[in-house]
């Protein structure tokens, strides 16, 4: 019986070429977006799994809560003596607890060989408690103080073929370590997958004298600390265990405060890292977790289009196989049987396309991860992934054809071979529903993808307070820098590649420093806050093209600049001062003050979607801090010619760094990363929806153009012109779309006003985003019904009327 069923079922896919092809291929890119999407989101529940520990790992956030406005803020920075006070005080909740610093750029060196990498200064127990794969060596490898242990691909980097053990090398020029072992690279979805290298957090402390000044600091918060909890406490066991840390166990010092502004430690687990990223006050609430269920209902909705198309043709052409039908009830046939039957060809159907979208998926799969920044593959060695292909097949082949099947089940056999039967009016209205639903999904689509990019260009063009354009930044990591800031400005200068030299404490695209305990003038003694502090040389803005409001610039004719601050216009407004030119700020103690003596218009240093930093530029006119040499190449000059320049002149004067200079357009360019790969998924799955839902409506126009030949004949014969001809035969289209934009205006509003909403800075919904939307998806449906409708009105009467 199954093979008779198969028999017809091919029989009726050949008889029937271009709704067979249409269905095959509609339904084949609607599996192979699901399964990629599907692929995407499992990448991205698995994010960090690699990790034997992952439910037990934890970093250790600190929340403060505003008593003025009650706002509860935190992050991920934490004191030294917190990492000894939470083990002496807390064993019982946690198996590891590891002081760590911030992972940063480093230069590893091997005799002549520099490789600049990601690295993380933590304590030993690292690769315990992130239970690495250890290649070589063992986990217990960083117990030896001036030890490292490498990823597989820096340690090939490095050595090559040769044995890395016991090699030494030197990190940023001035730390000698020894390598103890080599762990196997962690996967791309991984928050460490950057990190190539660990080092012991003892010889971090050990080899800067400003961290081991802060071994009994608690003013000081520039550290990070991760925890790994015991087999039998939870999470939120540990953290109600930890909240009142600082009530209970802090400096005394720091006790009122902490009640003051009910200050609480926060156990940040591993499982919310990647997908709960963002805050609200102070704890994780959403993030990627958005796009995964966004991406989850879109694959579901692409799927479905598919599947409507294939509903829509096989009832659309159900005339065709009425008399079938009705011969087959009349022999016999019972419903079941024909339902089987009506089954058997969908999971034909069905079949046939998966093996089109494996295809598909294999082609596109390359060029998929380059889009989304991921490493995925197809798993065809797990039998999981059989599993649930199979699944997936069955299930979508039983949505496919279940209405089609039972729909043309139930045709009465007596009035069927009467030939009485018609569709009426009444038969077409599911398939006009299923238009306008498939219309409707993409058209919100449409209009979603519009607005992510109106986001991202609103956010792009906002003022930035600084020029961009040929500024380049090189970090100053190795020790042989040290004095000779002026020879490497002066050598750079005389190149003539280069306009401006200066130097700074932290690059031009980030904050590193957070300061607060400051006082001035007419302050409320109740308002505390901290400011983002950077301290720059005297051409700093200069180079920056800073714009001032008020004041004036740093100059090295005033002696008295060394005790002046400039300050943002966000800072500007808080202070709250008329004229802030001359007015003093003060630290917490009084003993040191600064004079204001310039305001500059705001500069986006951080997220370019939140709102400017209050900020404070100090003077370092003796280069004490400075991390980062800042310099502008001229306009007239173009970058690889200025890079040629100024290339010998770092190798010259300090021979030992690498030259890893950085633009500082293109490290803006990167803030925009996530949302411009979520904009690019969201056109590629609107473009896709929208190709699939024009099939369909290829099919369907296909279909009434042929049912009505012999009427378009009679019409032309009687006078009708092609335009007529093609009004009426498009006109039930075009409405069936204008409903459809219709519904998808306030489902669109609806979604993106909600997803905007976690931008501080965002766009505006405009109302001709979804006017072009519509005429978009117009225009579309005019080019796909045209075609038969045009063919059809062409179409000699005397070949549609001679079978009369």
């Amino acid at each position: 019986m199954l093979r008779n069923y198969l028999k017809i079922a091919f029989r009726n896919l050949a008889k029937n070429k271009i709704s067979s092809l249409i269905n095959i291929c509609g339904l084949a890119v609607g599996m192979a977006v699901a399964m990629l999407i599907g692929l995407w989101i499992y990448d991205e529940l698995s994010f960090n799994k690699y990790h034997e520990n992952y439910d037990q790992i934890a970093q250790i956030r600190l929340l403060a809560t505003d008593p003025n406005t009650g706002i509860t803020s935190g992050g991920e920075s934490t004191q030294f003596p917190m990492g000894a006070a939470l083990k002496s005080n807390y064993q019982p909740y946690f198996k590891h607890i590891l002081m760590s610093y911030w992972s940063s750029d480093y230069t590893l060196s091997f005799g002549e060989k520099k490789l600049p990498v990601k690295g993380q200064f933590i304590e030993a127990a690292v690769p315990d408690m992130l239970s690495l794969n250890m290649i070589k060596g063992s986990r217990s490898a960083m117990n030896d103080l001036h030890s490292i242990i490498l990823s597989q691909s820096t340690a090939n980097a490095i050595f090559g073929q040769e044995d890395p053990l016991e090699k030494s090398l030197k990190i940023d020029n001035r730390i000698n370590v020894i390598v103890k072992g080599v762990y196997e690279d962690l996967p791309k979805n991984n928050r460490f997958n950057e990190v190539r290298f660990f080092a012991p957090w003892d010889l971090w402390v050990a080899s800067n004298d400003w961290v081991k000044k802060c071994e009994n600091n608690w003013d000081n918060s520039s550290f990070n600390i991760f925890v790994q909890l015991r087999p039998n406490v939870s999470v939120e066991t540990a953290n109600a265990a930890v909240k009142n840390f600082f009530i209970q166990y802090g400096p005394k010092e720091l006790k009122e405060d902490a009640k003051k502004y009910k200050v609480e430690l926060l156990l940040y687990p591993m499982r919310q890292w990647h997908l709960y990223s963002e805050f609200k006050d102070g704890k994780p609430e959403g993030g990627r977790i958005t796009f995964v269920w966004l991406f989850g209902v879109v694959g579901i909705f692409v799927l479905l289009l598919a599947c409507i198309n294939f509903m829509n043709l096989s009832t659309a052409r159900s005339e065709k196989r009425a008399k079938e039908v009705g011969i087959r009830k009349a022999i016999g046939s019972i419903k079941g049987q024909l339902i089987q039957q009506f089954l058997s060809e969908s999971y034909l159907v069905v079949m046939l396309a998966f093996i089109l979208s494996i295809m598909l998926i294999s082609m596109s799969l390359s060029w998929f991860n380059e889009l989304s920044d991921k490493d995925l593959s197809l798993p065809f060695t797990k039998p999981v992934f059989w599993l649930i292909s199979l699944t997936f097949m069955v299930f979508t082949g039983f949505l496919a054809g279940l209405y089609p099947a039972f729909y043309l089940s139930s045709f009465q056999p007596v009035k069927v071979l009467k030939g009485t039967i018609r569709s009426g009016r009444l038969a077409s209205v599911p398939r006009k529903v299923l238009v306008v639903i498939q219309f409707t999904v993409s058209v919100v689509l449409i209009i979603g993808t519009i607005i992510v990019y109106q986001q991202i260009e609103y956010a792009r063009n906002r003022p930035i307070g600084y020029d961009r354009e040929g500024l380049i930044t090189v970090p100053m990591n190795d020790p042989n820098y040290t004095g000779k800031n002026e020879l490497l400005r002066n050598e750079l200068l005389n190149t003539g590649m280069v306009s401006e030299v200066a130097f700074s404490s932290s690059p031009l695209t980030a904050v590193w420093n957070n300061i607060g305990g400051f006082s001035w003038k007419g302050k409320d003694p109740e308002l505390e806050s901290s400011f983002a502090s950077t301290n720059v040389s005297h051409d700093f803005g200069k180079m920056a093209g800073w714009k001032f409001i008020a004041g004036r610039d740093y100059s090295k004719a005033f002696v008295t600049d060394s005790a002046g601050v400039i300050i943002n216009e966000t800072a500007a407004k808080y202070i709250g001062l008329k004229n802030p030119v001359g007015e003093y700020i003060k630290n917490y103690d009084g003993k040191q003050s600064w004079k204001i003596i310039g305001v500059i218009k705001d500069m986006i240093m951080d997220s370019p979607y939140e709102p400017v930093k209050k900020a404070f530029f100090f003077l370092d006119n003796r280069y004490t801090f400075a991390t980062q040499l800042d310099l502008k190449i001229k306009p007239t000059v173009s970058a690889a010619d200025a890079l040629a320049k100024i290339e010998p002149v770092f190798k010259r004067l300090v021979p030992s760094a690498s030259f890893d200079y950085k633009f500082v357009d293109e490290e803006f360019a990167r803030k925009f990363g996530q949302e411009q790969r979520i904009g690019k998924l969201a056109t590629l799955f609107a473009i896709l929806a929208i190709f699939i839902s024009c099939l369909g409506l290829f099919g369907l126009a296909s279909f009434v153009a042929e049912q009505r030949t012999k009427e378009i004949g009679i019409r032309k014969v009687l006078g009708a012109s092609v335009v007529n001809l093609w009004q009426l035969l498009s006109k039930d289209f075009i409405v069936l779309v204008i409903i459809s934009c219709i519904l998808a205006t306030p489902l669109a509003y609806y979604f993106m006003n909600n997803w905007l909403q976690k931008y501080t800075y965002k766009t505006e919904i405009h109302w001709w985003t979804f006017l072009a939307a519509s005429a978009g998806a117009l225009f579309i449906t005019l080019l796909t019904v045209s075609y038969q409708s045009v063919k059809a009105a062409l179409m000699n009467p005397v070949k549609s009327l001679k079978t009369e």
